[in-house]
């Protein structure tokens, strides 16, 4: 069975036919990549995917799961991460604040446990901390772990909101022209990277 299906996926936006029956699949641990000039959908695709867009018509399964009516966070507790095509990190927190931040919005502390420090609450918040600095580690982020994230290149801030989307452990990464803005050798360590990361972490990646 595919991990995602693509099935006849239309939508229209007024008089734009943004995406016109596109169908396909997508294996458990694939890379695959999505060829296209800029404005042939592919954000739009990568919208409906992770439920910021209703598709008109058409059908998106994963994991046998029809994902109709599920929203994004609930996408998100299935395994389904994504990155953007323009950078979405919080330029005045540091690195480890913006990967901080999916952990704790999906943390099951609860309110009374962060108010309070409970014993409970501060082990899960160190656990999510030593989890999000092994991924900056991973992506040889360490040494920028405190640094401002909107003080940082292009191509580091795309390793950042990467990372960010790593601390989720997703089954499934959809990367939003993930290249964009970067010079030849950026782009060249980034092809190296998508394999190490799914040898790593057996993540699925659509591109």
């Amino acid at each position: 069975m595919a991990m995602l299906e693509i099935k006849d996926i239309s939508i229209r936006f007024g008089g734009v036919q943004a995406l016109d029956d596109v169908t396909f699949s997508l294996k458990h641990g694939e890379i695959l990549g999505l060829i296209g000039p800029n404005g042939a959908g592919k954000t739009t695709l990568f919208n409906c995917v992770s439920g910021v867009l209703k598709p008109n018509n058409g059908t998106i399964t994963y994991e046998g799961q029809n994902l109709a009516g599920l929203k994004t966070d609930a996408r998100a507790h299935l395994g389904i991460a994504r990155t953007f095509q323009n950078l979405q990190l919080f330029g005045s927190m540091t690195v480890l604040e913006n990967l901080m931040v999916p952990l704790d919005a999906f943390a099951k502390r609860g309110m009374v446990g962060d108010a309070f420090k409970l014993p409970r609450a501060r082990y899960e918040e160190r656990k999510a901390e030593e989890h999000a600095r092994a991924i900056l580690h991973f992506l040889g982020l360490s040494e920028h772990t405190e640094t401002i994230a909107g003080s940082l290149s292009v191509g580091l801030q795309r390793r950042v909101e990467l990372g960010r989307a790593l601390c989720l452990q997703p089954k499934l990464l959809l990367l939003d022209e993930p290249a964009a803005g970067l010079d030849a050798a950026e782009t060249a360590e980034l092809a190296a990277l998508l394999p190490e990361i799914r040898a790593r972490f057996g993540i699925t990646m659509l591109l």
